[in-house]
């Protein structure tokens, strides 16, 4: 769960500062690119860790009422269930999130539920149980479905699922982290050398950039007016699933991650700027 607040710029320490337009919603990586593509159109089923508390129960039905799938999370008798709280400055376009982890034991490898996994076309995850993520990963290559990797933070066990992974979409955060001073499609380059078909960065305002099957393609970003960057990254994850999901060209699935991405920013919160597909001329 996030809750979001609007300050006009970051305060210093040691000081008060009053936020407006309080927004609470539903939040983290995966769940919100899962939320995007139900409103899309797709069937979807979202896997993970909840406590037993309030905030566990309010995430819950933050899916189901999305029309995702919840029946394969896991609720973990007096466990907290993961929460942030985060500061948007409208004027600069960029927030500050402060999270905490659930505090109920990881998600296990022997609790993934693989009959519900084996009936997916793509497996999404943002690595960060990363046992149980490497190994649905490993259940859904040998299934034969494509598996997409949010690698928002370089933590670990995320190499392992580059290696796992068909599609590898990166942060510029991990791929400063992996590749130091590198341009975006070098980091793509040394990042595909771990076996996925496509190898993405993000780069915000600067758009994306990406290496498919050792082309490299540069794409620009969606113009905004940014409010608040929570979800983008989530969101274009989702536009790029969407698009894998119908067969388009990658360059189109980019743009279209791209463009979902942007409408998103200019709204406090991921979800409340998931625009329609109808928008991008998708019926």
């Amino acid at each position: 769960v996030d809750y979001l607040g609007r300050v006009p710029e970051y305060p210093p320490p040691d000081a008060k500062c009053e936020f407006t337009g309080l927004t609470i919603q539903g939040g983290g990586p995966v769940a919100t690119a899962l939320v995007a593509l139900s409103r899309w159109g797709k069937r979807c089923a979202f896997t993970g860790v909840v406590g037993d508390d309030g905030l566990g129960g309010e995430i819950l039905r933050s899916l189901e009422q999305e029309g995702v799938d919840t029946s394969g999370v896991i609720v973990r008798e007096s466990a907290e269930s993961q929460f942030a709280f985060i500061v948007a400055e409208p004027k600069a376009g960029r927030r500050t999130v402060f999270w905490r982890r659930p505090t109920g034991a990881p998600p296990s490898p022997e609790e993934i539920d693989r009959e519900l996994l084996r009936r997916a076309r793509v497996f999404h995850t943002d690595g960060l149980f990363p046992e149980a993520s490497l190994a649905a990963a490993c259940a859904a290559k040998e299934a034969g479905i494509q598996v997409v990797v949010d690698a928002g933070t370089l933590r670990d066990g995320m190499l392992d699922l580059a290696r796992s992974s068909d599609h590898f979409i990166a942060s510029s955060t991990l791929a400063a982290s992996f590749a130091g001073d590198a341009s975006p499609l070098e980091a793509c380059r040394r990042l595909a050398e771990f076996g996925p078909t496509v190898v993405g960065v993000t780069l915000g305002e600067r758009g994306c950039a990406a290496i498919v099957d050792g082309r490299e393609i540069q794409r620009p970003a969606h113009p905004a007016q940014a409010v608040d960057t929570t979800g983008c990254g989530d969101v274009f994850h989702a536009g790029y699933v969407y698009g894998l999901l119908e067969g388009w060209e990658v360059e189109r699935r980019l743009d279209f991650a791209a463009w979902a991405a942007a409408k998103v920013a200019e709204h406090l919160g991921g979800r409340t700027g998931i625009p329609m597909a109808s928008e991008w001329g998708i019926s």
